[in-house]
């Protein structure tokens, strides 16, 4: 099948990519020129394990294009997905400026039956916009073209998003309409070889169903984080709560890790937009603004407890901080709205300078961290910890799990480790002289 995918970014690429690999022909289109220039070439410019080698094979053999031109990526094509970006305004509220701008483009451009797909993670009604835009485009050129829009929401996850798309859970479709959901199944038929995975429903439901997914995920981070702090104040370690309550089947183990709170592109994004749907429909949607409000306070509990630990060495105004981990989760770039930026913000405000390593978003960091003097990214971790009278880990990569202990406690002013995301045993620790503050747990050796 030939297909158009519009918006280059983490669900455009990876579904570009992966849709190509199953012998479709995909043209990839972007407003971005400079974008298009790096993937003609080859580079991908996100970080996303396995997606350079599957768009570099899928390019070879000629399956996979990219362009600026949605007309060329229009034609002949069967289906238009939409992969641009929803961002949350200053409002909370969902930002479709992108999604307009593609529906009057396509209305513009469009010359046979078209079946529109929306990937972007939008509010419910979203598809009857992009219907109604569409539409009046056709109207103002004469044009009597049949088209259909349907919702398929993404649940990618960064980091392993690749293997999410060639192996998903389920496939979410919304539409009234038999013929698109038809078309749909036999493009998603190489996915769902073990088992049928397609669900159609509505399309309100569909679209829907994206926000209640994230936001009940979102929900389970923010009931282990207050539970955390909780465990800090009774005496008891979260970490055995969590094995306790993890072993019923009806709640599981995913997404009840404690630690320095969500961030991304997706979770605090949906769970504002939600709140602010709801809103606007007339309800107050509680639980949704608690989990938000959890969160954002739990980005600051790592951060309180370096200032209350150095306040009686004269507070962290001069003191030195090596920071492993920027991006918001492991096996990303990606820092957008990332626990790292609240403490890093937090502690420079108050004269704390931050020596700050990442794996993969080195490049990320210096550009949002430009004009901060009081923050240095460096290429190497342990050479994050030279200087340093403490280090914080906030971001659960690999190599930060089992790291050279003995040469952190000789590189370290002091042996002072402040764990963001648990990783650590903290009777290991303080049988090696370290102070270790954790969350969920009145560390051992402090």
């Amino acid at each position: 099948m030939r297909v158009c995918i519009v918006g280059s970014g983490y669900v455009g690429l990876v579904t570009a990519a992966c849709l190509a690999e199953m012998g479709n022909h995909i043209v990839c289109v972007d407003i971005n020129a400079q974008v298009i220039d790096t993937l003609q070439k080859g580079q991908v410019h996100i970080y996303e394990p396995g997606l350079e080698e599957l768009l570099q094979r899928n390019q070879a053999a000629g399956r996979l294009e990219f362009t600026t031109d949605l007309s060329r990526g229009l034609r002949q094509a069967l289906f238009c997905f939409l992969c641009v970006s929803t961002p949350a305004g200053e409002d909370g509220s969902c930002d479709l400026s992108a999604i307009r701008q593609v529906a009057g483009a396509i209305g513009d451009n469009l010359q046979d039956y078209v079946i529109v797909v929306n990937k972007s993670t939008v509010p419910v009604g979203t598809a009857d916009l992009v219907q109604e835009i569409i539409s009046r485009k056709l109207q103002a050129r004469g044009a009597a073209i049949e088209f259909d829009v349907i919702s398929n929401p993404e649940f990618l996850k960064e980091g392993d998003a690749v293997n999410d798309f060639l192996k998903p859970d389920r496939v979410i479709v919304g539409t009234d309409n038999e013929r698109p959901a038809e078309l749909l199944k036999i493009l998603y038929a190489p996915f769902a070889r073990s088992r049928e995975k397609l669900m159609i429903v509505g399309v309100r439901s569909a679209e829907m169903i994206k926000y209640a997914a994230n936001c009940i995920l979102a929900t389970k981070i923010s009931f282990i984080n207050e539970i955390a702090n909780l465990c800090e104040r009774v005496g008891a370690d979260v970490r055995d709560v969590r094995r306790g309550i993890g072993a019923d089947r009806r709640i599981g183990y995913e997404f009840i890790y404690p630690g320095a709170g969500y961030g991304g592109s997706c979770f605090p994004k949906d769970v504002r937009a939600l709140i602010d749907t709801a809103e606007k429909s007339g309800f107050q949607p509680r639980l949704l603004q608690a989990v938000h409000a959890v969160n954002e306070d739990q980005k600051l509990v790592l951060p309180r407890k370096i200032e209350n630990y150095f306040r009686a060495q004269g507070g962290v105004q001069g003191k030195v901080l090596a920071l492993w981990g920027l991006s918001f989760k492991a096996n990303t770039d990606d820092m957008r709205e990332a626990s790292s930026l609240s403490l890093v913000n937090y502690l420079s405000a108050k004269g704390m300078r931050i020596r700050a390593y990442d794996p993969e978003a080195t490049h990320r960091a210096r550009a949002v961290f430009q004009d901060n003097e009081m923050v240095q990214v460096l290429e190497n971790e342990y050479q994050a910890l030279e200087g340093s009278q403490a280090l914080a880990v906030i971001t659960e990569w690999n190599q930060f799990r089992t790291p050279d202990f003995e040469r952190i406690k000789k590189t370290l002013s002091a042996p002072l480790i402040f764990d963001g995301r648990n990783l650590y045993d903290p009777k290991f620790l303080a049988a090696q002289g370290f102070a270790y503050f954790c969350i969920g747990t009145q560390a051992e050796g402090l």
